[in-house]
């Protein structure tokens, strides 16, 4: 995952690459396409629809870049229904397309605990509202334009000519001075507004990030080959243009626990009993984190529905919970359980004893994307929850539901896989800032999954149909075969496939697929090819020397101790019956379908102690409620597969990964 790092060397760069965009295309250039006689760069676009609107080039692009990463994105829409580069909204048009495949299959108990009857609510209706203006830009833009819905939605000349449009508009209804060669700091303003945001911190916050890129610069290469450059310019925008837009300021309680430079609001989940019984409540339990269990792991979940109806549904105590909401549009955010409290999400009572959940709104498969407004808000989050709670920046502590295992095997089948595959893990770690370990080569026996997102298009099927190829995007997985050959079937996952055969390209499938990020112990390498030890098996990916999908990394492994011809392997790390007191009854210490082999070995993420967090009443007075059982017995955390696991310190060896390359 690579690093942005904004440096002088980086503003080098930056000046080197204005220059050769300058060089393709002279300054003062406004020969149109047709006198060209073929369609400018995107740079040149940016630049024509600034002066045809009269918007400065480095407010039209530091938009862009807030919503976009200027991306066209295959024409497909964003998780909030936004359209190109400029992310023209149109979400009745959007609603109007088919809902393609769903990760929430029913089949999981986001509380995860067996220990009591799964919640008996099925999942209410998340009734929205009518669009808000800020879901339906396009219409304007079509207007303000004269262009056809269909072109702003895919051409992006057209897109970025629409969102020029916009800015300029929202400019002159607050009475601000409209021109290209007006000063950027005039257009704070026009700039929060075109947000969409309904509360001026949500505003204020988007406007921020904007005139913070236009002082970084930043340079990139689009998803459709195109190199976009804003060069960094110092600009002190003149807030005082945000009063204009006559937004709500929402309350920001005591308490809430989000950094103060993001929009944030308290949008509470009741804990309530909900009958006579003590033991029917929701729709989260009540702890005292990090007091009483330490914090290991922030989820990062997608919401499967739109950030209304979501924050409805967490509002309903029949139903379940989460710590935060996070809505597309803007990055907005709404806390929901304090994280001192156990939310009920992952599928995973273990793991949601020591977790936070973030929902973020979009959809797992259906070929659409997130928001750069909405990842660098869930970024900043996300890294000031990591340093409160002492949670490590990597892929071992920052997982997505997907990277859950089921507690039990009978439970394996049925957990969610969101965020999926096309959420980017790599530009999301590159906002965490996060740091990373390259001193790796093929003779330390370990690789971090890492391709390059934008390039890397597995041909997964089912966004839409059943079978049907999905839109070419980019993506954070990379698919597992059996054998180091294009040709091979993929590796089986025995608890998906319990007769075998071979996993599906199928978006919902992730029994062969890892994820960026994700370190894995070398299996063996011949020509292109590496292999990992994944479930119990080598599994094979492509990751040829001239575009590698991974880096060699170190780190300690997990392998069976001598004598030990395989090992169980669990999805939860409970104690030993021994450690539970007199009343509590003993929650199983139960092994999943896989073993782990003599001769495997799986890179380690963690050493925990056994711990189950007792809390099956409203008011607490069963016996042992609101507390934390521990015993003698320790579990190491493992990338088995797709998803983390555990197995019993006492059947492992850890050892430093340099244990030679395997052929």
């Amino acid at each position: 995952m690579p690093r942005s790092v904004v440096s002088s060397s980086r503003r080098i760069l930056l000046a080197a690459a204005v220059a050769a965009t300058t060089a393709l295309v002279p300054l003062g250039t406004t020969a149109s396409p047709a006198a060209a006689g073929q369609t400018p760069e995107r740079q040149q676009q940016y630049a024509d629809a600034a002066a045809e609107y009269g918007v400065p080039e480095s407010v039209l692009l530091g938009v862009s870049y807030l919503q976009s990463r200027w991306d066209t994105n295959s024409g497909t829409p964003s998780t909030s229904g936004g359209y190109g580069p400029m992310h023209l909204t149109d979400a009745e048009y959007v609603a109007g397309l088919p809902t393609g495949t769903h990760h929430d299959s029913g089949d999981e108990d986001p509380r995860g605990d067996d220990s009591r009857p799964a919640p008996a609510a099925a999942r209410p209706s998340a009734d929205e509202a009518p669009a808000a203006a800020s879901l339906q830009t396009l219409d304007t833009a079509a207007t303000l334009t004269g262009a056809d819905e269909a072109a702003l939605r895919a051409d992006a000349p057209t897109n970025i000519r629409g969102g020029a449009a916009l800015l300029a508009s929202y400019q002159r209804q607050i009475g601000a001075p409209v021109g290209a060669d007006t000063d950027p700091a005039a257009w704070y303003g026009a700039v929060a507004r075109y947000a969409g945001a309904d509360g001026a911190d949500a505003a204020a916050a988007f406007a921020d990030e904007v005139f913070g890129t236009i002082a970084e610069g930043e340079s990139r290469v689009t998803d459709d080959g195109q190199r976009v450059t804003l060069a960094a310019r110092a600009v002190t925008p003149q807030k005082s243009w945000l009063d204009r837009l006559g937004l709500r300021l929402p309350e920001r309680p005591d308490g809430l626990e989000c950094p103060s430079t993001i929009s944030c609001e308290w949008i509470p989940a009741p804990y309530q009993s909900l009958s006579a019984d003590p033991g029917d409540y929701g729709n989260h339990d009540l702890s005292d984190r990090p007091k009483r269990q330490k914090v290991e792991y922030i989820l990062i979940h997608d919401t499967e529905g739109r950030y209304a109806g979501t924050v409805n549904m967490v509002q309903d105590p029949t139903y379940v919970s989460w710590h935060y909401t996070l809505r597309s549009v803007d990055g907005h955010i709404a806390q929901h359980v304090k994280t001192k409290d156990v939310a009920w999400h992952a599928g995973n009572w273990y793991v949601n004893a020591k977790s936070i959940g973030l929902e973020h709104e979009g959809f797992a498969a259906q070929g659409t994307w997130y928001t750069e407004a909405m990842y660098r808000t869930s970024s900043k989050l996300v890294r000031y929850l990591a340093l409160r709670h002492g949670v490590p920046l990597d892929r071992q502590h920052i997982i997505g539901h997907d990277n859950v295992p089921g507690t039990v095997a009978a439970n394996v089948r049925g957990m969610h896989w969101d965020p999926g595959p096309y959420w980017d893990w790599s530009h999301y770690f590159d906002l965490l800032r996060a740091p990373e370990l390259n001193t790796g080569t093929p003779l330390t026996g370990m690789v971090r999954i890492d391709p390059d997102f934008a390039t890397n298009r597995p041909a997964f099927t089912g966004c839409v149909t059943a079978g049907v190829p999905c839109p070419s995007r980019g993506s954070s997985a990379v698919v597992l075969r059996s054998a180091p050959s294009a040709d091979a079937p993929l590796v089986n996952d025995i608890a998906l496939r319990p007769n075998g055969s071979p996993a599906t390209m199928a978006v919902s499938d992730h029994g062969a697929r890892a994820s960026t990020g994700q370190t894995y112990a070398l299996a063996g390498r011949e020509g292109d090819w590496t292999a990992i030890w994944y479930l119990g098996q080598k599994a094979w990916f492509h990751n040829p020397a001239s575009a590698p999908t991974a880096a060699w990394t170190v780190g300690l492994v997990a392998t069976p101790k001598a004598g030990k011809a395989t090992i169980p392997v669990y999805g939860r790390a409970y104690p030993e019956e021994a450690a539970y007191p007199a009343g509590v009854p003993y929650q199983p210490i139960s092994p999943l379908q896989y073993t782990l082999s003599a001769g495997q070995r799986y890179a380690v993420g963690n050493v925990l102690p056994g711990e189950y967090y007792r809390a099956t009443t409203f008011d607490g007075t069963a016996p042992g409620d609101r507390t934390v059982i521990r015993g003698e017995k320790t579990y190491v955390q493992i990338q088995f597969g797709h998803r983390i696991m555990y197995v019993d310190r006492a059947d492992v060896n850890l050892v430093p990964s340099p244990l030679g390359a395997p052929r």
